[in-house]
């Protein structure tokens, strides 16, 4: 009887384009974007629809029909209407209400974009300095039992330096030394 560990079934996808753990990985993050966003207060919901809405055409051109109906109006071009803001006083404050309102929103989505986005580069240097490692440790591997059989290759010198961990931290540190200030 052999030691091998046994060998995962064959797992059947729903699509034969993707493989199965593919598919799993999606239905992860799909249920992980549908918790953050159950988990989302009120308040970045409410900020994260009206950034959704102000980035929209129909934000566009319902700002096109409601600036030019206020021109056309002021301008006396539609007769049988008074005028109410001759000098667009009104209509400049009200924009730069509106500006203020709509970048606050947008920054309030931003930032909450910014925390999952942030989230999700740690898990990526997570899966890369795991895989780094794992890899490192299947070059090791790799490397003795080349030495067993006896392939020339095995003694490579630049073998010796993909057996090495990477050091995140010393990489990091190289990196800031590139960034000014």
């Amino acid at each position: 009887m052999s030691s091998e560990p046994p060998l995962d079934p064959p797992v059947t996808t729903s699509r034969p384009d993707l493989a199965s753990v593919l598919e799993r990985n999606i239905r992860a993050l799909r249920e992980r974007r549908r918790r953050q966003a159950e988990a989302a207060s009120a308040e970045e919901r409410i900020a994260d629809a009206v950034t959704r809405f102000s980035g929209s055409m129909v934000f566009v051109y319902l700002h096109l029909v409601l600036v030019a109906g206020w021109v056309a109006i002021n301008l006396g071009w539609l007769p049988g209407i008074p005028r109410f803001d001759r000098t667009f006083v009104i209509l400049a404050t009200w924009a730069s209400v509106e500006a203020i309102f709509l970048s606050t929103f947008v920054l309030i989505s931003q930032n909450r974009a910014a925390r999952i986005a942030a989230g999700r580069a740690d898990l990526d240097l997570q899966i890369g300095l795991l895989s780094e490692h794992e890899i490192t440790r299947l070059i090791s591997l790799l490397q003795a039992i080349a030495v067993k059989l006896e392939v020339t290759e095995a003694n490579d010198p630049e073998l010796a330096e993909l057996r090495r961990d990477v050091a995140p931290e010393a990489v990091l540190d190289e990196l800031d030394e590139d960034q000014p200030g």
